[in-house]
């Protein structure tokens, strides 16, 4: 398995990174990213302590607006058709550690401290399923039933 990693402050990546600052745009407004067909952008969630990829959900203008202000995770609900803080009812909020688009402006990368599990399920993250056969997450880290 292949991690993202964010460079180190002061590491020969950053450094790498940041050598050509002048072409980089200040800050990427919601207007700059390309949305899917239905308006949301993806957004993939990478855990800053240990690399892993925790989950995938959607932004809107407004999840967008309200992540960057409060540095809380904020999405899209498809299912719900609504805006929800990751966390507001389980207590298992992610943090904002860092927030990127690809080259592409289509999809987002959340780097994010997470308290407690990001799956609905109770798994620590949601890809936990290998798809040659078992779990590769280990067991629930909370009980979903109990929420």
């Amino acid at each position: 398995v292949v991690f993202f990693t964010i460079p180190e402050p002061g590491s020969y990546m950053e450094q790498e990174n940041m050598a050509d600052k002048t072409n980089a745009p200040e800050r990427i407004s919601w207007q700059d990213l390309k949305k899917n067909s239905d308006g949301l952008v993806p957004v993939i969630v990478q855990e800053a302590s240990t690399g892993r990829v925790l989950m995938e959900a959607y932004m809107n203008e407004e999840a967008y607006d309200k992540t960057l202000a409060e540095g809380l995770m904020t999405y899209w609900s498809r299912s719900r058709r609504a805006l929800w803080t990751k966390g507001e009812t389980s207590g298992h909020f992610q943090h904002v550690s860092g927030l990127y688009a690809d080259c592409d402006l289509d999809n987002l990368l959340a780097v994010v401290e997470q308290e407690g599990a990001a799956c609905h399920t109770g798994h620590h993250s949601c890809f936990y399923r290998s798809v040659t056969g078992g779990e590769i997450g280990g067991p629930h880290s909370w009980d979903p039933k109990a929420d």
